[in-house]
């Protein structure tokens, strides 16, 4: 069972932003650099926390359906 209530603060790292420039080489060849791929991966940190603040109540309920799935599986 996964434990949920350990968690540390996202930080940048090299590997994410190495995964990230993979992905802008594939998808966005000619802005596929080291800096872009930090602001998008900044970028998107803030929009999952705005999406926390925007969803509704049937995305809460399918979000926790997920997190149920994971949590109490056996």
């Amino acid at each position: 069972m996964t434990d949920f209530t350990k968690f540390d603060e996202y930080e940048l790292n090299e590997k994410d932003i190495d995964s990230m420039l993979n992905y802008l080489r594939i998808f966005d060849p000619k802005n596929a650099t080291a800096e872009n791929a930090i602001d998008f991966l900044e970028f998107y940190r803030t929009a999952i926390h705005e999406i926390g603040h925007e969803a509704t109540d049937d995305d809460l309920k399918k979000l926790y359906e997920r997190f149920a799935k994971e949590k109490f599986k056996d």
